[in-house]
């Protein structure tokens, strides 16, 4: 069960090797977390991802999990669910594409919305059928501010961010009053494998400073977390802007 400040002792994380979820492992061991299953695909990062959070105190297990086959996602997690409660499931996998690769070649566009998109709707609502049995538990979906406006750069990456977002939030309106907590996460750009060699985006962030984000929403019980919280602002006025203008900008 959480404790008195919302924070979990059982976590389940799908997308095993993400920076981003990670380094909210690591965080949340080092408060109190004791039982952590990380779900993804077979591989050595995810064995060195088990043995680090070993390292730091926690009981870690993975789980075979592969966001484009949802056939397998309610054989996969429900294996998780049948060792005991889970406290915290943290949706973080996702995969950003080659934009202007991916526009000649419909397929790959294709895998990136199945990934972000479909394999996330199967993966959560397996998720959230799971905790509302137990009656308790949070979900926290990491989306991405690139959801809330479709850019010419990156519309494939953020046309799936933004059904991800739509589908979190009503999927949070689902469970109100159920006991189960959905929490959405906007980062803007993270330093992080999947963003070497690009050109940082004002305001750019860190997989460390989005998991401070995470634990603090948690304690609050938020619905909504904007990594970091300018982009709050900055987004509403980018949301707003109208569409001859924004095709101007440098995005």
């Amino acid at each position: 069960m959480k404790d008195a400040f919302g924070l979990p002792q059982s976590l389940l994380v799908l997308g095993g090797t993400s920076e981003i979820a990670l380094a909210t492992a690591r965080r949340l061991v080092a408060r109190r977390t004791r039982t952590v299953w990380l779900a993804g695909r077979t591989s050595p990062a995810l064995d060195a991802a088990a043995e680090q959070l070993r390292g730091l105190g926690a009981e870690v297990r993975t789980v075979a999990f592969d966001a484009l086959d949802p056939e397998s996602h309610e054989a996969a997690l429900g294996k998780v669910f049948a060792e005991g409660d889970v406290d915290l499931v943290l949706l973080a996998f996702g995969i950003l594409g080659d934009q202007a690769h991916d526009e000649r070649e419909p397929l790959n566009a294709v895998r990136v919305a199945q990934t972000n998109y479909t394999g996330a709707v199967s993966a959560g609502l397996v998720s959230a059928r799971a905790l509302q049995a137990q009656g308790h538990g949070s979900l926290v979906v990491l989306s991405s501010v690139a959801g809330e406006r479709a850019r010419r750069a990156n519309f494939i990456y953020g046309s799936s961010k933004a059904g991800l977002d739509a589908f979190a939030q009503g999927l949070g309106d689902a469970l109100h009053g159920t006991g189960v907590h959905v929490m959405v996460v906007r980062p803007g750009f993270v330093r992080s494998r999947m963003t070497a060699g690009m050109e940082e985006a004002p305001l750019a962030t860190t997989p460390e400073a989005v998991a401070t984000a995470i634990e603090l929403g948690l304690r609050r019980r938020s619905e909504t977390v904007w990594v970091p919280g300018a982009l709050r602002v900055v987004m509403s006025a980018v949301r707003h802007l109208p569409r001859t203008l924004f095709r101007r900008l440098p995005v």
